[in-house]
């Protein structure tokens, strides 16, 4: 118990806290999500994807490694939703929100700051995570676009859409830079190290102003569906993820900052997905605030087996 109060306490809580820091900030002043949403989308998250896989040694044997895990742990989760989905026979709407809302992970601002505690800032650790963030990234600019349009939106208007996010850009950019040695201009650097410094704290503080822009409480109507998507994110994730890595053998460093990686809430995307195109966006909501309260929970726990057995 001693153990788990204190992965609580030095690995999950300092993430609450600046949460919670933006739930009092909204509550207090009403400030607008949208704008705090398009500076990450467009500013923080795209220089913190540049800066770390730009600075970050990751080898071309872990890189493939991780991209295989990634892809088998997406289909995988896919076929677990999609069961539930017939089951709970949704209509064209709600199939997406849920999809996303079990498939779209918060790798980035809540998965890098647990990496860098639970990992005590490892180098390789952080590499994995970079490598899942960036895959994840890819999934709510593209599939998660076309998801919640397919059923209202002809295709050129959702194409136009997706190639607006400069997260597609970003990636093959650093790679380029990286792989021919290229130095960055420090008139460049500069900004781009502020933007990616900013990046953590922004995003949590975002975070914190959804959740208190939010209706602290579950609808009846939701209640089946808002647990379904938490368990199959929280429970089924980091269960799927051990079994993956398990039968692909991986070191036990790597393994575990898998298991981690997918232990996370739900994503904001799916929030900004179905806000922005009108997709069931209460249910993504909900999902949202709960995944996130009782990930608080989950992810100890998750961490608390790691250390133990791994």
């Amino acid at each position: 118990m001693n153990i788990f109060l204190h992965i609580l306490l030095t690995n999950v809580l300092p993430m609450g806290i600046m949460i919670a820091l933006g739930i009092i900030i909204q509550r207090a002043f009403k400030l607008d999500i949208k704008t705090l949403s398009k500076l990450n989308f467009y500013l923080f998250s795209p220089a913190i994807m540049f800066e770390l896989l730009y600075k970050t040694s990751i080898s071309v044997s872990v890189f493939g490694k991780i991209l295989l895990f990634f892809v088998l742990f997406m289909i995988m989760q896919y076929m677990l939703v999609e069961i539930v989905i017939r089951m709970r026979g949704y209509g064209p709407s709600m199939k997406s929100a849920m999809r996303n809302s079990v498939l779209f992970y918060n790798s980035a601002n809540y998965g890098i700051p647990l990496n860098q505690l639970a990992f005590a800032g490892n180098e390789k650790t952080l590499a994995v995570q970079v490598i899942i963030m960036m895959t994840q990234s890819l999934v709510p600019n593209t599939y998660g676009i076309y998801s919640v349009n397919a059923h209202k939106a002809d295709m050129k208007a959702i194409m136009r859409t997706i190639l607006s996010m400069p997260v597609i850009y970003v990636i093959p950019l650093a790679f380029l830079l990286r792989g021919y040695n290229i130095t960055i201009p420090q008139p460049i650097a500069t900004p781009i190290e502020y933007l990616s410094t900013a990046f953590i704290g922004t995003a949590l503080i975002t975070l914190g102003v959804q959740l208190g822009n939010m209706e602290w409480k579950i609808k009846r109507s939701l209640l089946v569906d808002v647990s379904l998507s938490g368990m199959l994110r929280l429970v089924a994730g980091p269960l799927l993820a051990w079994l993956i890595v398990w039968l692909m053998g991986l070191d036990k460093l790597t393994a575990a900052a898998l298991i981690v990686s997918s232990a996370v809430p739900t994503s904001l995307s799916s929030v900004l997905l179905a806000v922005e195109f009108d997709n069931e966006a209460e249910f993504a909501s909900q999902s949202v605030f709960v995944s996130t309260i009782i990930s608080i929970v989950t992810v100890t726990a998750v961490i608390f087996f790691l250390r133990l057995n791994v």
